[in-house]
């Protein structure tokens, strides 16, 4: 694995850079501002970013799972409030299928958030949740249905009110009684190595995206140390708040590496390896980013406990992306099961 971007991935990570910093939000009152929000949904599409694991007519992806990460890691780090891992797993998840995506689709969730819905019957029986779905309007949401030993990829719609603790994401509640169709053109089941496959994917953008969050995070921070004065001198100058600093800064830097792995493995190694590649980074990244959100809230002071500080709005996103598809708890005790032999007692 070579972890340099190529002349290409570097473009790409220089100008999603440009984009998220020109239109993401730059305070918490800038994320009421619709007109900006609609701009950088409108950029994103047009960019085709939202396409990148759409068939290429080979039946494998436009784009690797690096070319996503890049682009998970550049929002996370703008915190921008735009749905991209969603439809983009959605995407992947109805290829793998041999289905057509459907505009806008993201997938149901089990309610702790860490398995793409199952469900057995013509309704859904239990409340679901579409995670990074566009914000209003009709949901259409991907489950699975069980086919022998796999699974058939059905459709859910819903008018689902906007919800969830993060201000960027949407995390929308599906009750149960829905109905539940099956995909039309959908031509192929589902199968173990598929479902392995897809959440690789998934844990490879969560955790870019965490690896954003801290970077973003711990910019904020370094530029408020500087500029906060307190007895006369810049806050940044003081030992304690350096060392903070600088233990964040590790953590983004590790966190950067290990994350590298499985947005590579997705599509380079097979399934298995590459989720058991992006458990060992969701595990990582998830307390990276607690703990620089942490460290972000105890530098900025009494400031960064207000709602008017963008630091709550990277912890909120932080806390979503580590749950999401399993939190470092969760990717522990799976790694227990799978390499240890241990059922539990791993946390």
């Amino acid at each position: 694995m070579d972890t340099r971007d190529t002349p290409e991935q570097a473009e790409l990570r220089s100008s999603a850079g440009r984009l998220t910093r020109e239109l993401g939000p730059r305070s918490v009152a800038d994320l009421d501002d619709g007109k900006r929000s609609r701009r950088l949904a409108e950029a994103v599409r047009d960019a085709g970013w939202l396409e990148l694991r759409h068939d290429g007519g080979d039946g494998l992806p436009f784009a690797s799972g690096v070319e996503a990460a890049i682009i998970a890691e550049a929002l996370g780090e703008a915190v921008a409030d735009v749905p991209f891992a969603g439809p983009v797993l959605a995407a992947d998840l109805a290829r793998r299928a041999g289905a057509a995506p459907i505009d806008g689709a993201v997938v149901a969730f089990a309610p702790d958030l860490v398995d793409a819905a199952v469900v057995s019957g013509s309704l859904t029986d239990v409340p679901l949740h579409a995670v990074d779905a566009a914000p209003g309007g009709r949901l259409v949401a991907y489950a699975l249905t069980p086919d022998g030993e796999g699974y058939r990829l059905a459709s859910i719609e819903t008018d689902a009110a906007d919800g969830g603790a993060d201000l960027t994401r949407n995390v929308r509640a599906i009750p149960p009684g829905l109905p539940v169709r099956p995909v039309a053109d959908a031509s192929r089941a589902l199968d173990r190595d598929d479902l392995d496959a897809w959440v690789a994917l998934g844990l490879a953008l969560t955790s870019a995206d965490l690896v954003g969050t801290i970077r973003g995070v711990l910019d904020a921070s370094v530029g408020y140390a500087r500029e906060r004065k307190q007895y006369g001198v810049a806050i940044g100058s003081f030992q304690a708040v350096q060392h903070l600093l600088a233990e964040a800064h590790t953590l983004m830097e590790g966190a950067a590496s290990v994350a590298a792995y499985p947005a590579w493995a997705a599509d380079a190694l097979a399934p298995a390896e590459a989720r058991g590649a992006g458990r060992v980074a969701k595990a990582y990244c998830a307390r990276a980013a607690r703990t620089a959100c942490e460290t972000a809230v105890q530098v900025h002071g009494g400031i960064g406990n207000t709602w008017d500080c963008m630091v709550h709005v990277h912890l909120r996103r932080a806390l979503l992306s580590s749950r999401w598809l399993g939190d470092d708890g969760e990717m522990l005790r799976q790694l227990g099961q799978t390499r240890l032999g241990v059922t539990h007692g791993l946390s």
